[in-house]
């Protein structure tokens, strides 16, 4: 049995950037795809997607914004899967472009996420590097108690996402 090393890759972005990681296939086409996905979904955001591909192993990147597109690509390196993608936006949440990505035909699954700080976990073998999962953001301690509910609570309503 071969052996597989297991690493948490730091993703790198800005205080105001958001990541979504994820993998998908036939990526000289699903790499502009994500591109138009996350544009069509809002318009005016700052985006760019890079995907690996597996023959001929490089990232392939597509953007409207040069520091975006080097952060995704240097995170798409980082992980070094095959069909993994990385999507760097400013400008807009996850919530507004998540159906849009998961509808881009050649996705398979997304596997996070978020503004937070975050890793991927990456299983490296004789073969290559599969990303094994997600970390975002910090451990959870303790249930939320009602202030935390009340406060939660105005928040959706605030950013227009209401209860009833």
């Amino acid at each position: 049995m071969a052996p597989v090393r297991i690493d948490a890759v730091e993703m790198e972005k800005g205080k105001d950037d958001q990541i979504i990681v994820g993998m998908a296939n036939f990526t000289v086409k699903t790499c502009d795809d994500l591109f138009r996905a996350v544009l069509s979904a809002v318009p005016g955001v700052k985006v760019a997607a890079a995907m690996n591909e597996a023959a001929p192993k490089l990232v392939r990147v597509t953007g409207n914004d040069r520091r975006l597109e080097e952060l995704a690509s240097k995170n798409a390196l980082a992980i070094g899967a095959s069909h993994a993608f990385v999507l760097m936006m400013n400008g807009a949440y996850p919530i507004n472009v998540m159906d849009k990505v998961r509808n881009v035909p050649g996705v398979c699954t997304i596997l996070g996420a978020t503004a937070n700080p975050c890793q991927v976990v990456v299983g490296k073998t004789k073969l290559g590097n599969a990303i094994l999962g997600f970390v975002d953001g910090n451990r959870v301690e303790a249930v939320e108690d009602e202030e935390g509910r009340r406060q939660r609570r105005e928040l959706v309503v605030k950013i227009g996402y209401p209860l009833g």
